[in-house]
């Protein structure tokens, strides 16, 4: 396990990385999340009805931040780490199934939503399952019971390219015995604890969305 303060200093990077959000903003980021949860892609016209604010606002803000992702018609189908179309993380939400970029969004995301998630994986180079169930205020249960999580730690901002830049170094790996030859072949990785990845993504979404979760 970490210690609080460098999971603390670790939430404050991830967190600088990401867009400032002021209260509006937090809550447009909120609202799009719990609207693509639902299954079906989101229009601008609905997040900004259930955000309260203006359509130009709303399309404004989501135009302008990177890790959005639209399909034909200006509809949002992958949003900060959630998305619609098939990825390797599979996020199954009140009977509808999603996917998230990489595995710790798996962990942070249910605290924004207030849903419960059953999360299905592979570790890298052996294709193992990994399952988690993950509810808003913490990991409920995961197998294998000695199952990690590789992490990175953000050199600059998030851009368009944080799938390829950070996504495509944070997995679920069956054991910390299992990661050991795909650590070394990544500069900079390294193992966090499932209970330790999902306390982060409280920590980081704290500093991200501020009391717009409340």
């Amino acid at each position: 396990m970490l210690e609080h303060i460098k999971l603390e200093s670790l939430a404050e990077s991830v967190a600088g990385a990401m867009p400032a959000l002021d209260p509006t903003d937090a809550l447009i980021a909120v609202q799009t999340y719990r609207l693509l949860i639902q299954g079906e892609p989101v229009r601008i016209d609905q997040v900004a009805e259930e955000a309260d604010v203006s359509l130009e606002r709303a399309q404004q803000v989501l135009s302008s931040w990177p890790g959005v992702f639209f399909d034909e018609g200006d509809v949002v189908v992958g949003f900060w780490g959630l998305a619609q179309p098939e990825m390797p993380h599979r996020f199954d939400v009140d009977g509808e199934t999603l996917y998230t970029w990489c595995a710790w969004d798996a962990l942070f995301i249910p605290e924004i939503i207030g849903r419960r998630a059953l999360v299905e994986s592979t570790s890298p180079g052996t294709g193992e399952k990994v399952s988690l169930t993950v509810d808003p205020d913490g990991v409920k249960e995961y197998s294998p019971t000695s199952a990690v999580v590789s992490f990175l730690v953000p050199e600059r901002s998030f851009d368009h390219n944080v799938i390829l830049n950070f996504c495509h170094y944070v997995h679920f790996f069956t054991s910390e015995e299992a990661a050991q030859g795909w650590l070394a072949k990544h500069d900079g990785t390294f193992l966090l604890s499932i209970e330790d990845a999902f306390e982060l993504g409280r920590l980081t979404n704290q500093r991200i969305f501020g009391t717009v979760l409340a």
